[in-house]
């Protein structure tokens, strides 16, 4: 397919514009999703509530309080491989969230829709990436967060379309300044399936092998979350409000009982990057990480 057909076919591609509702409940389930314990009630406990910011990013995929209603995700990679019809499913490659405005915690409506906004060809067997944006508002309109993914369909590339820009990683070569650790849990997987990606990838092992995978793995937004979470912890910690941008690239399959380290530098006032990695292999599971936040509140 040469590439004004496929820009053709793929042009204007959106969803329809749907409505998320949550309560206090769906914030702590969040929280306990990406690893809250008890060491922090301000995710868990209704009383003086916070909401991590990257609970804005669970309508990308979200299936659960969704008008209308939706029994599997239905985002824009999913619509562009309905149309596509390519040999092999899609991968995610990257993840941008910008915190606008702080969520509430206690209960309220996220109004969203996802926009495709960019095809990129990576060229022959490198597949093409697919950019899509959903900006999420409140129910009076307020905007309260943007996330950007970027995923890849890896038998897609080489029709002649523009090419993928390349960026620097912002990784120091030196020591991390900050170092985090946690677990990711047995059943982490199946309980960050209860906030609304229901994807039967991360829980039927029969589609997980089908995919070439071991077994049910854990959502790569769960992944993020626990990034999120501790990189509050560790720079400006009981202040979630002060987050404003996150980004990171998915490097590798992260599976349940599995050991985590968030690997943190400092560059500047309110920037920093950082590096998720395998607890005991010290492979990446998020590479090339950015953090800006509001220095002074």
């Amino acid at each position: 397919m040469t590439e004004s057909a496929r820009e053709a076919r793929l042009q204007g591609l959106a969803t329809e514009w749907r409505t998320m509702t949550y309560t206090w409940r769906d914030c702590a389930l969040y929280a306990l999703a990406v690893g809250a314990g008890g060491a922090e009630p301000q995710y868990t406990y209704e009383k003086d509530m916070q909401a991590i910011p990257t609970f804005g990013a669970t309508p990308y995929w979200g299936t659960v309080n969704v008008t209308p209603k939706l029994p599997r995700p239905r985002s824009i990679p999913v619509l562009v491989e309905e149309i596509l019809k390519p040999e092999q499913s899609y991968v995610n490659l990257a993840y941008e969230f910008l915190y606008h405005r702080p969520i509430s915690p206690v209960k309220g409506s996220f109004v969203y829709r996802d926009v495709l906004t960019d095809l990129f060809d990576r060229g022959e067997g490198r597949g093409m990436a697919v950019r899509s944006q959903v900006e999420v508002f409140d129910e009076g309109g307020t905007l309260l967060c943007t996330n950007r993914c970027t995923t890849l369909f890896p038998t897609l590339g080489g029709y002649g379309g523009r090419p993928m820009p390349r960026g620097d990683s912002p990784i120091p070569d030196r020591p991390a300044d900050l170092v985090e650790r946690d677990h990711i849990g047995a059943a982490q997987n199946l309980l960050y399936r209860l906030t609304g990606d229901t994807n039967l990838v991360h829980v039927d092992r029969a589609v997980a092998v089908s995919r070439g995978l071991d077994g049910p793995f854990v959502h790569d937004l769960c992944a993020y979350g626990y990034a999120c979470r501790l990189a509050i912890a560790g720079l400006f910690p009981g202040q979630p409000e002060r987050l404003r941008r996150m980004y990171a690239a998915m490097k590798t399959v992260l599976y349940p009982d599995t050991p985590v380290e968030l690997h943190l530098w400092k560059l500047a006032p309110g920037r920093a990057a950082f590096r998720l990695c395998h607890g005991t292999t010290g492979k990446a599971i998020l590479d090339r990480g950015e953090l800006e936040w509001d220095e002074v509140v």
